[in-house]
């Protein structure tokens, strides 16, 4: 039963990878077709993440009242609801609005089911089995891009086919038994100043690996929202397009398990300091090879290969650092911090598509990846800490 209900958990995250690989750059083409401006494309493209911001300081309550499985039914009800949808309007508010509440679904969604995997994974296992749950993630956000093609035949296709296939997953959900998580220090559910604290005291303990996640979702966001305007603005077809975004996600796809094993045995923080090396030199070369599609394949399957593990990465690193009873505040936060950086994606990528045409897009990705690794390589220590260099 143990292995029954991981399996189910990885299987209904592949399929909502699938929704949100699909969902970026699908709308972006659409609206970039339509003649949407850039800076517009984006500011749409961070609905979904808006969504997943308001609804995070209201998750941890609710998952430890209503256990696990029953936030993760609600979550799935509101994706699969919100994708029926999109062909009913083609309108750029609507869509915004459906896409943040899809963001809504999915942080209840990706909260709880990453919540529980890392609260019965035993520790040596443990970046094992996160790296499953994110390479089956990556499975999925690798197959949603495919699909933006099928808008030259019909653009209500690629949502009415998600759509039912979240609704078939989400139906498997009925078969698992709730669980509860950890409440040995008898945390108080309703309590607004509890859940403050517990924010401060997962912060105080694993700052240093929210950063990872949050460079993630900048570049998926970005590569999956802003990227496809750019590459269509310097002559990329939109198969090929499609083709460097799976590309990427793929990258993530072949690494992900080896990676996360190869964390359990040298750790989380040199594996990231690796994984992000390689990312910000692969995009760097990138920048200035753009115009060679062979370089431009070679160089994104390398990144992707290095930083499409950041996010798995990251929340076993946070595992590690944080106390049981904070194990949902810290996913909590993990999520939080993913988010703000895919809300920074797609709006900083159509700004600096818009009003920096000289610049690469590729010069974001590494500039930020090398922060992040600075960050890491001044960080001292795996203890809590409220300074970035003790």
């Amino acid at each position: 039963m143990k292995n029954f209900r991981f399996w189910i958990l990885v299987s209904i995250v592949a399929i909502s990878g699938f929704s949100q690989g699909m969902l970026l750059p699908l709308i972006a083409v659409i609206f970039e077709n339509s003649g949407v401006s850039s800076s517009l494309n984006g500011i749409n493209a961070t609905a979904l993440y808006i969504g997943i911001i308001i609804a995070s300081p209201f998750m941890e309550q609710p998952l430890r009242k209503f256990g696990y499985r029953s936030i993760i039914i609600y979550g799935g009800l509101i994706v699969v609801v919100s994708l029926a949808l999109f062909p009913i309007w083609k309108s750029f508010w609507f869509w915004f609005v459906l896409r943040l509440l899809i963001g809504i679904g999915d942080n209840a969604l990706h909260f709880a089911t990453q919540t529980w995997i890392t609260s019965f994974s035993p520790e040596n296992k443990r970046g094992r089995n996160i790296s499953l749950y994110g390479l089956f993630f990556g499975i999925g956000f690798a197959m949603g891009p495919l699909m933006t093609p099928l808008v030259n035949i019909n653009e209500s296709i690629p949502f009415i086919a998600s759509s039912i296939l979240c609704f078939i997953g989400w139906v498997f959900l009925f078969f698992l038994k709730n669980e509860f998580p950890d409440n040995e220090q008898g945390i108080e559910i309703n309590s607004f100043m509890r859940t403050a604290s517990r924010f401060k005291q997962a912060l105080k303990f694993g700052w240093i690996a929210f950063l990872p996640p949050m460079a993630y979702g900048f570049l998926e966001s970005s590569l999956n929202g802003s990227f496809p305007i750019y590459a269509l603005r310097i002559g990329v077809e939109v198969g090929n397009v499609s083709l460097l975004l799976t590309t990427f996600a793929v990258g993530g796809i072949i690494t992900q398990l080896p990676l996360g094993m190869l964390s359990d045995k040298y750790g989380r923080k040199a594996i990231l300091k690796l994984v992000l090396s390689i990312g910000f030199t692969s995009f760097f070369i990138a920048s200035f090879m753009e115009q060679s599609f062979l370089v431009l394949f070679i160089c994104i399957l390398i990144a992707g290969m290095a930083v499409g593990s950041t996010f798995s990465l990251g929340i076993s690193y946070m595992t590690d650092l944080m106390p049981r009873n904070l194990l949902p505040t810290g996913n909590l936060l993990c999520g939080i911090a993913f988010s703000f950086g895919s809300l920074g994606g797609p709006f900083f990528g159509g700004f600096f598509i818009q009003y920096f045409e000289k610049v690469s897009f590729f010069h974001i990705l590494s500039t930020l990846l090398f922060v992040v690794l600075v960050i890491l390589l001044c960080k001292r220590g795996d203890g809590p800490s409220t300074s970035f260099l003790k």
